[in-house]
């Protein structure tokens, strides 16, 4: 089966997202200091927590911009379905932004819980990459539906690795 050209954007796209992730995710990692709290779960909780709320920058920044564009249009009120093409789109990637930020809160907190003290920063180093990615993806999304790739699989593909990793960690400790 040949990719049309679309697809072929979308693939590198994601590709290209990916791999920025991983390496993003790997130097924040070695370059932010070390939390120091050891073994204590509450507390490696707790740093989840605090880290977490930075996640939600652009979430709220998507709803800030949503309901403004409402405010400022036809489209105040929302059964009149007068969203033009960018509300559209800014509605969607703030859907989607809630959809992924539960799956990181979630996944986030669960590898607090397991990840080596010594690299505990890498929930952090998640944290900042969630934020760069989640913008990404609002900004492809706006110049071009089919750009919004690197951003959506930066996030949901680490959101499947801390998954994944969580899940490992658990087998392994039964």
């Amino acid at each position: 089966m040949r990719m049309t050209s679309e697809q072929k954007i979308v693939a590198i796209g994601a590709a290209s997202g990916v791999a920025l992730m991983v390496a993003a995710v790997w130097l924040l990692t070695m370059m932010l200091p070390n939390p120091g709290i050891g073994e204590d779960v509450g507390a490696r909780l707790a740093y989840a927590l605090r880290a977490n709320v930075f996640s939600l920058i652009p979430f709220f920044i998507m709803l800030m911009t949503v309901g403004n564009e409402r405010f400022l249009s036809d489209a105040i009120d929302p059964t009149r379905h007068a969203e033009g093409r960018v509300m559209e789109i800014n509605g969607r990637v703030a859907d989607n932004t809630l959809q992924q930020n539960f799956v990181f809160a979630v996944a986030t907190l669960a590898l607090s819980t397991i990840a080596s003290s010594q690299y505990l920063q890498v929930v952090w180093a998640c944290v900042i990459w969630f934020v760069v990615a989640r913008f990404a993806f609002w900004t492809g999304y706006r110049i071009d539906p089919l750009y919004r790739a690197p951003g959506m699989a930066g996030t949901a593909y680490m959101n499947l690795g801390i998954i994944l990793y969580v899940l490992y960690s658990l087998i392994r400790h039964l």
